[in-house]
């Protein structure tokens, strides 16, 4: 990703955040990816970490229509993926890409019920789908942009992210064509370590 596309979707982020009541912390740590596939309008998302403790994590998601995060599951994180502003859709699947489980359990709105992998569940503003490890996921805004949380275990995004699509990248590679608004998480991690 260009570095002045990044500085322009994290400063869109912040409209729709302020714009629908959303108070970021002091020093957001900010994440925009195009999942290394080349496409932001296609394949990406902005994110800003609200809280990386040992226990627990908590993100914000700025997307808007026509945007996705490919198909992945986590070994270790369970999640709630919340519809804080705005609507999305979320595909599901049981087990092993090679050969998914044809049907499942999954909570939606705090209540259990069935599901068969590759369903898709619409939630609103305020609903919320509840995703154990190794549910795979893919998920979508319905409006035209849409702020979506994230409230779970702990985040491990190196080491506990598995996508479908072997060709994704969990950050993207920046090309610095202007200077940095902010720096994301990956760029803080790196200055921190001395790289």
């Amino acid at each position: 990703m260009k570095r002045s596309e990044i500085n322009d979707v994290i400063a869109q982020a912040e409209r729709c955040f302020a714009s629908n009541g959303w108070a970021l912390p002091p020093d957001p740590q900010w994440d925009a990816t195009d999942f290394g596939l080349g496409d932001f309008s296609r394949w990406g998302a902005v994110l800003v970490n609200l809280a990386l403790e040992e226990e627990y994590s908590e993100k914000l998601i700025y997307m808007k229509r026509r945007q996705a995060i490919p198909s992945h599951c986590h070994k270790k994180k369970k999640e709630d993926i919340i519809a804080r502003a705005g609507s999305f859709s979320v595909q599901i699947w049981f087990g092993n890409p090679k050969r998914w489980t044809p049907s499942g359990r999954i909570q939606i709105n705090n209540q259990m019920q069935p599901a068969r992998s590759g369903q898709i569940f619409h939630l609103r503003a305020g609903e919320r789908i509840t995703l154990t490890p190794t549910v795979y996921h893919e998920f979508w805004p319905m409006s035209e942009e849409a702020i979506i949380g994230e409230v779970s275990t702990k985040n491990d995004d190196l080491h506990d992210n598995f996508f479908v699509n072997p060709n994704v990248g969990r950050f993207p590679k920046v090309e610095e064509d202007e200077p940095p608004y902010v720096l994301l998480v990956a760029e803080r991690k790196s200055r921190k370590s001395g790289r």
